[in-house]
C-alpha cells in the first residue's frame, strides 16, 4: 500500500504546476487566506478551467518570448468583463509587448465595467507603472517611473515577490515567492520591554499584521500604566519572535554564465522549492550554452550550492520527446533535496480531423 502523498511546507501558499516537463511552464500558486492567486510565466493556458483562470490577480513574466507569454490574451478574454484589475510584471520591454498583445485585436464594443490591465516593467534601477484601461479599449496610460528600492516588486499581508534580472541574451527575470511570517509576539522581549501582555496587542496587530494605519496603540507598561506608541513598526520589529518561512525560487531560461550564477546564488538560498528549467541533457551542454540554457549538470552544480529541500526541474527542450526519462536519471540533487517529477504532458494532446464528427446534411424526412 502506497504512502499518502505529503503536501509542500506551506503555511499559506499552495502550488501547483499546470504544465509537463515538455509544455510551456505554467506555475499556479494559491494564497488561501485571500482566495487569490499568482501565476508565473504565462505559455499556453487554453487547458485551464474557468475556476483556475477567474482567481488569478497577478501575472508575472520571466520574458516575452512566445512561450513565456502568449497566454496573456486567454487571461485577458476570462477577466475583461470583469471589474477586478490584473496586474502583470515583467522585464525591460514588456510594456510594449503587452500593447501589441492587446492590440492585435478590435475594441469596439468594449464596456464601462471592464477590467484594467496594469503593467509593470522591471528595471534594474525603476519600475515602469502602466495601466490599459479596459473601458478604453485598452489604450496605453503611463502613469509613473518609480525607483526601485530594493528587489521586492510585490507584496500582500500572506507573501511577497522579488525579481532579479538575468541574461538570456535579453533581459530575464527570476522570481522569489517568500511567505511572510505570521503575527507573533516574543513574551521574554515584551519584558524586557518593560511591557505586559493585554488587549492593546491586538491593536498592534491590526496595526501591523491587518495593515490598518488610523489604527492607535496604547501599550500597557509593567506597572499598568499606559504608553502612547508612536511608531508600531518599530516596536513589533523589537517584540517579534523569530520565525523560519518557507520559501519558492521560479528560475527558467537564462545562460550558465559566471555573472548570472553569482546573482542566483545570492538570491535564491534557503529556499524550500525551486522550480528551474533543465533544458538539455548533460551530453548536449554546447547547445545550452549556444542558447543561454541549463543543462541537467549546470542544475546539479546549482542545486548543490542552493541546497532547496525540494526541486521541480521544468522546460525540458521538446526535442527529447522520447528521452525525457534520461533528464532523471542525469539529475542528482543533494541528499537532503527531495526531486519532484512532472509527466511529459498536461495540456491535452491537438485534435486530428479524424477526432471529430464530419459535418452532414440532416436528411429529410419523408412527407406525409
Amino acid at each position: 500500500m502506497n504512502a499518502c502523498p505529503l503536501s509542500l511546507p506551506f503555511r499559506y501558499l499552495q502550488p501547483a504546476f499546470f504544465a509537463g516537463l515538455l509544455d510551456d511552464p505554467l506555475l499556479f500558486v494559491r494564497i488561501r487566506p485571500l482566495k487569490q492567486a499568482l501565476l508565473f510565466d504565462c505559455g499556453q493556458l487554453a487547458h485551464l478551467a474557468k475556476r483556475v483562470v477567474k482567481p488569478i490577480s497577478v501575472v508575472f513574466v520571466s520574458h516575452a518570448h512566445m512561450d513565456h507569454v502568449m497566454g496573456l490574451p486567454t487571461l485577458v478574454r476570462h477577466h475583461h468583463a470583469s471589474p477586478k484589475p490584473l496586474a502583470v510584471y515583467g522585464p525591460p520591454g514588456i510594456t510594449e509587448r503587452v500593447d501589441h498583445l492587446l492590440h492585435g485585436y478590435d475594441w469596439n464594443l468594449c464596456e464601462p465595467t471592464w477590467f484594467d490591465l496594469h503593467v509593470h516593467e522591471v528595471g534594474v534601477d525603476t519600475i515602469r507603472h502602466t495601466v490599459f484601461p479596459g473601458a478604453e479599449g485598452f489604450r496605453r496610460q503611463v502613469l509613473s517611473l518609480a525607483p526601485r528600492r530594493d528587489r521586492t516588486i510585490w507584496s500582500c499581508r500572506y507573501a511577497a515577490v522579488s525579481a532579479e534580472l538575468l541574461d538570456h541574451k535579453l533581459p530575464v527575470l527570476a522570481f522569489r515567492l517568500d511567505e511572510r511570517p505570521p503575527f507573533a509576539i516574543d513574551q521574554e522581549k515584551l519584558a524586557t520591554q518593560g511591557l505586559a501582555p493585554g488587549d492593546w496587542i491586538n491593536d498592534l496587530k491590526s496595526r501591523i499584521w491587518r495593515g490598518r494605519d488610523e489604527q492607535q496603540v496604547t501599550a500597557l507598561q509593567s506597572d499598568s500604566q499606559p504608553l502612547k506608541i508612536d511608531d508600531p513598526e518599530a516596536l513589533y520589529a523589537a517584540l517579534q519572535r523569530p520565525q523560519t518561512t518557507a520559501a519558492l525560487g521560479y528560475l527558467t531560461d537564462c545562460g550558465a554564465t559566471a555573472a548570472n550564477l553569482e546573482r542566483i546564488h545570492a538570491f535564491l538560498p534557503g529556499l524550500t522549492l525551486l522550480c528551474a528549467e533543465s533544458a538539455f541533457l548533460a551530453a548536449d551542454v554546447a547547445k545550452a550554452r549556444a542558447s543561454y540554457h541549463f543543462c541537467s549538470a549546470d542544475l546539479n552544480v546549482l542545486c548543490a550550492r542552493l541546497l532547496p529541500q525540494y526541486l521541480l526541474p521544468m522546460h525540458l527542450s521538446k526535442s527529447y520527446l522520447r528521452r525525457a526519462p534520461d533528464l532523471y536519471r542525469e539529475l542528482r540533487p543533494p541528499s537532503a533535496t527531495t526531486l519532484l517529477p512532472l509527466p511529459l504532458h498536461v495540456v491535452p494532446p491537438p485534435l486530428g480531423v479524424d477526432d471529430v464528427e464530419p459535418l452532414l446534411v440532416p436528411r429529410q424526412q419523408p412527407s406525409r
